[in-house]
């Protein structure tokens, strides 16, 4: 879908970026579809320019949940004009094993093996793999399984993780 317009890249927005300003913009249409915003990219320059909304829900989301949030969401950037040319809006899935960015997407994944690389290591170990016990704005808890050895419980600091995702079992 093509639109063009100018109002979101106008100085009295200020230094927020374009995407942030689109999130404000996308996420109250797709909460009232039952949809959460993961992520606004933009991407390209002039006519070529791409937005790029990551969508999600509990239990995953569908084709048909794309199709309904690129109807909603496209009018209301069309009235919104981000941009003072055309542009094509696509509307996807994050995927199953994308980094986790916000706390819901580890809340999300509590009770599932995840894989957590750490900006510093600990114990030696630059990756930790464990299942998620709990998440919060300051922590993460995994138990940590090695072989031969018994469970460990492992408290990180959140910014201690540089990213964190859920391990996909094949």
């Amino acid at each position: 879908m093509n639109f063009r317009g100018h109002a979101l890249t106008t100085p009295e927005h200020g230094a927020r970026s374009v995407s942030d300003r689109l999130s404000e913009i996308i996420s109250p249409i797709l909460w009232t579809l039952g949809l959460e915003l993961v992520e606004v990219v933009c991407v390209g320059q002039g006519p070529r320019t791409i937005i790029r909304v990551f969508i999600d829900k509990p239990g995953g989301v569908t084709v048909k949940d794309c199709e309904r949030a690129h109807v909603a969401v496209g009018p209301a950037l069309d009235v919104a004009d981000p941009f003072p040319h055309a542009y094509t809006l696509e509307v996807s899935s994050p995927g199953l094993d994308r980094p986790f960015k916000r706390l819901q997407d580890y809340q999300r994944a509590v009770g599932k093996r995840v894989s957590v690389k750490l900006k510093e290591p600990l114990h030696g170990q630059w990756r930790v793999v464990g299942e998620l016990m709990q998440a919060d704005e300051e922590s993460v808890v995994l138990t940590v399984s090695s072989k031969g050895a018994s469970p460990e419980v492992v408290k990180l600091d959140r910014q201690a993780i540089a990213e964190a995702r859920i391990v996909i079992e094949i």
